[in-house]
């Protein structure tokens, strides 16, 4: 007669996550992450602009500075607040999902789509938005507006849900990163352990998967420059006033065909297999030394 299976440990909430994610996640960002993050929305808003002409123009706006337009203080709220909310969303789902018998990778995506529309929600959409306002609002000649004056013209215009368009394309566009960032490293963590499922991998291995997971997941492109064109601040002709997901999409291709979905490709693998490295090699280095200094393992 087989053992019945043994009941499950309950693990008690780590808080900790939180915190962990919101200092990994300002390292990130105030490191390599913005820089790449200025140049990946420069190329989905300036759909004309390669590599080296967003560079250009981007050091003309500012010099080493302009690289690092919308870091104080919307990207260091949004990445202290969302790396928070990601780290402990996805970690207690992803442990409940293994409890549950589900496999490293199913669990490690599910856990990566659910914190990746958490943070969305509540954290990202206004600061996204002031992002991409500090970026694009130099596409129109001569203007000069301050953010702030952005802002408040465009929530006297159109109210908080203005504030935060796009985020819709936002969480659509977190919940297939974050869902590929850690499934995708799973998966590759899963293929380095080959037959051995219960080999701790070295800290090369780790990393190599995070970096996998990182550039593999920037499949979704499209959904990033749709995002990007919703929030910008762009005057142009034939541009719809009220824009959704699929109005956008059309907006895109009539005016930059199919390649115009993936302008912005390069930096933005370069920055999603950076960030990956930081939260989910970053992350998992970090949980597991404070797991074992709590006695947790």
């Amino acid at each position: 007669m087989s053992a019945s299976p043994a009941p499950l440990k309950k693990k008690p909430i780590s808080w900790t996550n939180l915190a962990l994610g919101a200092f990994i996640q300002t390292f990130e960002v105030s490191t390599l992450g913005q820089p790449f993050e200025v140049l990946k929305t420069h190329m989905a808003a300036h759909r004309g602009d390669g590599l080296k002409i967003a560079m250009q123009k981007t050091y003309a706006r500012g010099g080493l500075r302009g690289f690092y337009q919308g870091l104080i203080p919307w990207a260091w709220i949004e990445a202290s607040t969302k790396g928070g909310v990601l780290l402990f969303a996805s970690s207690e789902i992803e442990y409940l999902c293994r409890n549950q018998g589900m496999s490293s990778a199913a669990s490690g995506a599910l856990g990566g789509m659910f914190g990746g529309v958490a943070q969305a929600y509540t954290t990202m959409g206004f600061c996204t938005f002031m992002k991409t306002v500090e970026v694009t609002k130099h596409k129109n000649p001569g203007a000069e507006t301050s953010t702030w004056k952005t802002a408040h013209d465009v929530f006297k215009r159109e109210g908080i849900v203005g504030l935060n368009k796009g985020v819709s394309a936002v969480a659509v566009r977190q919940m297939t990163n974050w869902g590929s960032r850690l499934g995708i490293a799973r998966v590759t963590e899963a293929l380095i352990k080959g037959k051995d499922t219960e080999r701790k991998l070295t800290t090369g291995e780790r990393l190599l998967s995070s970096v996998v997971g990182g550039s593999l997941a920037c499949w979704n492109q499209p959904i990033e420059v749709i995002r990007v064109e919703m929030q910008s601040q762009i005057k142009a002709v034939g541009r719809p006033e009220n824009l959704n997901i699929w109005t956008t999409a059309k907006y895109i291709y009539g005016n930059s065909g199919f390649m115009g979905f993936y302008r912005g490709v390069t930096p933005r693998i370069m920055l999603s297999t950076y960030l990956t490295v930081c939260m989910v090699f970053g992350g998992d280095q970090l949980k597991a030394y404070f797991a074992e200094r709590n006695g947790r393992q």
